[in-house]
């Protein structure tokens, strides 16, 4: 046989030679994160709750119910055998609702009481009992060290890029060392990877997004147009950093792909599910009857009320997530939310469109501004999303 030309294809590598990584939830987004993994060249067990699942995504190499018409690599691998997908794993990727994260910890825990795998959570949403994050959450039940923890949030709507179309996010982790190992194993020709350290930030991002975009399909369900989307999406971004900073973010944070990029692709889309559950609840659907609608968890919906009591702790008003909370109480018709999304005060205000106020804002506001300026000018932590 004489030497390859120089130019010629070459076939798509099919020996994985990244990490042995197991991820947990077999849902559309788990299940297109290990395809992200795969893809990169991780070695990849999926686990699924069902068994015919487990079956279909192994044997298959699909899975109909969540991502109906994709073809999944051949080298990714399932398994409804915690143990099984946890052998050996260097990383570990949980993609379970966010308010069953605690009980499904309990299961992992035995199984990974002598191992130091990286925990990686794909979720987005806090725990209703407690209004913890989910990072926090991992880190109470597995009682393991924060630096092992990170946290994958951006504009990540799960069909279009099991589609293979080129996205980014943000790998986020106290420590800078995890993140980008990990960032190193969740990359690929289509899915692109920037770190951080603001975890917080990186969190409550794709927290608040989500309730920003049930806010936005409540409006689209209604008939209301395009100006009346763009009013919320802009100050519900003022909301969310408002939010974020006051319970320990980084503001620079939320103008990247955890929050912004995000913000905008959860709006704007028909694949996100807690747009499509705003819009059943502007169309005059119950609470009960969305629920029962949505095939997946709309996470918005459960991280209504956690957010709000710790907005009302750190004393931040929300007035997006109020008239939001409202609607679902069916205390509000939701073709009288539009006018109350942004403000109730008939008094002219200056616009505020980052954190701080267009008057100074308060003593708070401005010893946080100060700080952010002092960071900015003065360079310090690697704290800025980066390649």
């Amino acid at each position: 046989m004489g030497r390859r030309r120089q130019g010629a294809l070459t076939p798509k590598r099919t020996v994985p030679t990244g990490p042995r990584v197991a991820v947990i939830g077999a849902g559309s987004w788990g299940t297109t994160f290990g395809k992200i993994l795969a893809d990169g060249g991780a070695q990849v067990t999926m686990w699924a709750r069902r068994a015919e699942l487990a079956h279909e995504i192994h044997e298959a190499k699909r899975n109909s119910r969540y991502l109906p018409g994709i073809n999944l690599p051949r080298t990714m691998a399932a398994t409804h055998e915690l143990a099984t997908a946890l052998d050996g794993a260097e990383q570990v990727y949980l993609s379970v609702p966010s308010q069953s994260l605690r009980e499904n910890l309990k299961a992992l825990r035995p199984l990974l009481v002598s191992s130091d795998a990286k925990i990686v959570s794909l979720m987005k949403g806090v725990e209703r009992t407690t209004g913890l994050r989910m990072s926090q959450v991992i880190q109470q039940e597995l009682r393991c060290d924060p630096d092992r923890i990170a946290v994958a949030s951006g504009p990540n709507l799960a069909l279009e890029i099991a589609r293979e179309q080129p996205t980014a996010a943000v790998i986020s982790s106290r420590s800078q060392e995890t993140a980008e190992i990990v960032a190193r194993a969740a990359r690929n020709d289509y899915f692109r990877t920037f770190v951080n350290t603001d975890v917080i930030g990186t969190e409550f991002g794709g927290v608040l997004k989500n309730l920003i975009a049930v806010a936005i399909g409540i409006v689209d369900g209604v008939g209301y147009g395009e100006n009346t989307k763009a009013s919320i999406i802009t100050r519900g971004l003022v909301e969310m950093t408002d939010f974020a900073v006051a319970n320990g973010a980084h503001p620079e944070t939320l103008q990247g792909l955890a929050g912004l990029g995000d913000l905008i692709a959860t709006c704007q889309s028909p694949l996100s599910r807690n747009n499509t559950a705003g819009r059943l609840l502007g169309q005059g659907y119950s609470f009960q009857d969305v629920v029962k609608q949505m095939q997946q968890t709309a996470e918005g919906l459960a991280s209504v009320a956690p957010v709000l009591q710790l907005a009302r702790e750190s004393e931040v008003y929300m007035p997006i997530v109020e008239q939001v909370k409202m609607v679902l109480d069916g205390k509000m018709d939701p073709r009288d939310i539009a006018p109350h999304l942004t403000t109730d005060d008939d008094t002219p205000q200056g616009e505020r469109t980052n954190h701080g106020q267009a008057d100074g804002g308060g003593p708070l506001r401005r010893a946080l501004q100060r700080a952010f300026d002092q960071f900015r000018d003065g360079g310090g932590r690697a704290r800025r999303d980066r390649s």
